[in-house]
């Protein structure tokens, strides 16, 4: 596999960015998506990126503490939707502040603090998911396992998208809201009609959020949006994802 740096630097230059003005950087987000599937990429946060006073994963992102560890939640949420394998270091799961050290052992004495141990936990539910949807890893690879659903939406720096496995019936739609504000009856065009599952929220309280979400689930109508057959009202919840899963 190849580490995919473009993304890395990509996302980390987008994520740093005040929300604001992030309507100005969408291509960081879609660009990836043009070579994606040209090599066998990993996607890296690097070891180079958290020393040499370039700050913590944490620590790059702007707002206050909330929207910090919320932005995180979202950029890690995103970067396992992505296609291509996943690689953190080094305590990002967990929200070590300080730079790495290979001095000495990471931050664990942050885990009595909610917000680190929430994050922590999330990432650990993060890699539940991952491991039971065939969707996320089945087809990495290949144009076929992806599709966009929607990223147009610039001024609200939304982006939609869709993760397929081999089976073309078992996918995840990730509604992805990048700024502060909370989008409620935002419309999203799906595959199918029917009832979608809210399998995974950035915002849950339990990941430290503000627990905004779509009641864990919504009600797709045979109704065209985005050049799809159907469509759905969600409530995206500030700087987060939203994963949904149509049900059989």
């Amino acid at each position: 596999m190849k580490w995919n740096m473009g993304w890395m630097h990509d996302m980390l230059d987008y994520f740093s960015t005040e929300p604001l003005y992030r309507k100005y950087h969408q291509k960081n987000i879609t660009f990836s998506l043009i070579y994606a599937f040209a090599e066998n990429f990993l996607l890296p946060i690097s070891h180079d990126e958290v020393v040499h006073g370039k700050g913590s994963l944490l620590s790059k992102m702007p707002g206050d503490e909330w929207r910090k560890f919320a932005n995180v939640r979202a950029f890690l949420t995103y970067m396992y939707g992505h296609p291509g394998k996943k690689l953190m270091f080094m305590g990002t799961e967990f929200g070590q502040t300080a730079e790495w050290n290979h001095d000495t052992q990471l931050d664990w004495w942050l885990l009595q603090f909610p917000q680190h141990h929430r994050l922590q936990a999330m990432v650990s539910e993060l890699n539940g998911l991952y491991r039971s949807e065939p969707a996320l890893y089945e087809v990495d690879y290949e144009q076929r396992g992806f599709e966009w659903i929607d990223f147009r939406d610039v001024e609200k720096s939304i982006i939609i998208f869709a993760r397929f496995a081999k089976n073309r019936e078992d996918f995840l739609i990730f509604c992805c809201n990048f700024t502060p504000m909370e989008r409620v009856a935002y419309q999203i065009g799906l595959p199918h009609s029917g009832r979608y599952r809210e399998v995974f929220n950035t915002d849950s309280e339990m990941f430290g959020g503000s627990n905004l979400g779509n009641a864990g689930w919504v009600r797709a109508l045979d109704e065209e949006y985005h050049g799809r057959p159907a469509s759905a009202q969600v409530t995206l919840p500030p700087l987060g994802v939203v994963v949904l899963k149509p049900e059989r």
